[in-house]
C-alpha cells in the first residue's frame, strides 16, 4: 500500500469537502445512516469473522464485548449519524468579528482541520462515528484499526464510501487501511505532509507509541483509570447503584470506574453492601488494609493497582479520612479522564469539582456519562485528556479550527 497516495487523495478530498453546504452533508450521512441499516447482514458476517478469531486468541471477554457487532449497535451507529444531522453545524461560523481604526474587517471563522488520521483498537463503531464526525465539519478521514477488527472495519469501510459515492462525493473522504503491519502504522504516523492532526484512540501502549513516534500533532485521548470516591456523607443506596453502573453496564471501557475511593467513616457499613452487590458480576475487589479489616475476602491491593485501568472485573479500594485525601489520592492515580463523587455535602462536592484534574468531574452520577452520545453531542471521536485544543468528549466543534478572514478596502501599513 502506497500512503503517500492516499494521503495526496485525502488531501485532495478535503479541499472539495471543505465547499459542500451543510445541507448536502446532512443529505450524506442520512443515506449512509440507511444504508448501514440495509447492510446489517454483510456487516455482521464481517464482524463474526473478527469475534471468533479473538475468541480463539483467548481475548478476553470484556474485550471481545468492545469488539463485537450486533444488530443493535449497528442501529446505534446509524442512530449516531442521524444526530449529528440534528446538530448545528460549526463550519462557517463566525466565532468573532470587529472592525480596526484603519477600516480592516476582521473575522475569526471556524473551518475544518483538513485531513485526520485516527489509530485506533478494537471497536469497530469507531470507523462509522469517526466518518460521521469527519465527515460533517468538512475533514476527510484516514482510519487505521487494529488487527483484531480488520473484516468489521474493511465492511464499514466499503459501505460508507459506497454511500459517498451514490451521493456524488468523492469516496476519497473516508479511507480504512486494510493493512494490519505495524510498519504501515508508523507511515501514518509520519504522513504530516497530508495529515493535519491525528488521533490515538486504545489502550495506553497504542497511546505511548502515536505520542513518541508521530510527526503529525496529536490530540491525545487518554486511558480511563475513572475513580468514583464514596464521601461520608453519600447516600450509601444510591452510592451502589451508581457503582454497579459504571464497573459492570460495560466493563471494557474507558469511562467504566476501576478504582473505589471510600471515606473512613462509612467503611464498615459500606463495603459489606458493595461486597453484595458486585458479587452476582463476579468483581474481583483488590483492597487496602483497612477494607480488607472489614471485609477479609477482598484481595490485597498494591500501588500498581491504584493506577490500573482493568477493563475487566476488577476493582480497587481506598480508604481515606477526608475529602482532600481522597483528591490528593484522585490527582495522583488517576488518568484526567472522568472521577465522580457521592456525596451530600455541597461543599465537599463543590471542592471536588474544583480540585479534581480531570476532563469530566462528576457529582453523584455513574462515570459512564463521559461519551460525545449522553453529552448531545452526536457520535464521538474520542475523549480527550489533555488541555490543549480540545479535553473531554470530542464532537462537531473540536474537528474544526478557525482562521482569520481580513477584508479591506486598499489599506497598507505605514
Amino acid at each position: 500500500m502506497n500512503l503517500m497516495i492516499v494521503g495526496r487523495n485525502a488531501q485532495e478530498a478535503s479541499r472539495s469537502l471543505a465547499l459542500l453546504d451543510t445541507e448536502k452533508k446532512r443529505e450524506a450521512l442520512r443515506k449512509i445512516a440507511l444504508l448501514l441499516t440495509k447492510k446489517q447482514k454483510e456487516i455482521l458476517a464481517a464482524n463474526e469473522i473478527d469475534v471468533e478469531n479473538a475468541i480463539k486468541k483467548g481475548v478476553k471477554d470484556s474485550m471481545v464485548d468492545r469488539l463485537r457487532l450486533t444488530e443493535a449497535r449497528i442501529d446505534a451507529m446509524a442512530e449516531g449519524l442521524l444526530q449529528i444531522t440534528e446538530l448545528p453545524d460549526p463550519v462557517g461560523e463566525v466565532i468573532d468579528q470587529w472592525k480596526r481604526p484603519n477600516g480592516l474587517r476582521i473575522r475569526k471563522v471556524r473551518v475544518p482541520m483538513g485531513v485526520i488520521g485516527i489509530i485506533y483498537e478494537s471497536r469497530p463503531n469507531v470507523t462509522v462515528d469517526a466518518f460521521g464526525l469527519c465527515f460533517m465539519t468538512g475533514n476527510a478521514v484516514i482510519l487505521k484499526g487494529g488487527s483484531d477488527a480488520v473484516n468489521s472495519n474493511v465492511a464499514l469501510g466499503k459501505i460508507l464510501r459506497q454511500g459517498l459515492a451514490d451521493c456524488g462525493i468523492t469516496e476519497d473522504a473516508v479511507y480504512v487501511i486494510e493493512d494490519t503491519d505495524r510498519e504501515t502504522t508508523k507511515q501514518l504516523m509520519r504522513l504530516n505532509q497530508f495529515v493535519d492532526v491525528l488521533i490515538p484512540r486504545g489502550g495506553a501502549n497504542l497511546i505511548k507509541t502515536v505520542l513518541e513516534n508521530s510527526t503529525i500533532p496529536v490530540i491525545e485521548t487518554g486511558t480511563g483509570n475513572c475513580h468514583i470516591y464514596v464521601d461520608k456523607k453519600a447516600d450509601l443506596a444510591k452510592a451502589i447503584e451508581i457503582i454497579i453502573n459504571a464497573k459492570t453496564q460495560r466493563m471494557g471501557v474507558c469511562n467504566a470506574c476501576e478504582s473505589l475511593v471510600v471515606h473512613r467513616d462509612v467503611l464498615k457499613k459500606f463495603l459489606p453492601m458493595l461486597a453484595e452487590a458486585l458479587a452476582p458480576y463476579h468483581v474481583e475487589i483488590r483492597a487496602d488494609e483497612d477494607a480488607r479489616a472489614v471485609v477479609p475476602a477482598f484481595a490485597e491491593a498494591t500501588e500498581e493497582d491504584f493506577g490500573t485501568e482493568y477493563l475487566d472485573a476488577i476493582l480497587s479500594v481506598k480508604t481515606v479520612d477526608s475529602v482532600e485525601e481522597a483528591i490528593d489520592h484522585i490527582n495522583r492515580f488517576h488518568t484526567k479522564h472522568s472521577d465522580a463523587i457521592i456525596t451530600k455535602d455541597c461543599k465537599a462536592a463543590d471542592l471536588f469539582l474544583r480540585a479534581v484534574d480531570s476532563a469530566c468531574v462528576y457529582v453523584n452520577a455513574s462515570t459512564r456519562f463521559t461519551d460525545g452520545f449522553e453529552f448531545g453531542f452526536g457520535a464521538e471521536i474520542g475523549i480527550s485528556t489533555q488541555k490543549l485544543h480540545a479535553r473531554g468528549p470530542m464532537g462537531l466543534v473540536e474537528l474544526t479550527s478557525y482562521k482569520y478572514q481580513v477584508v479591506g478596502n486598499g489599506q497598507t501599513r505605514k
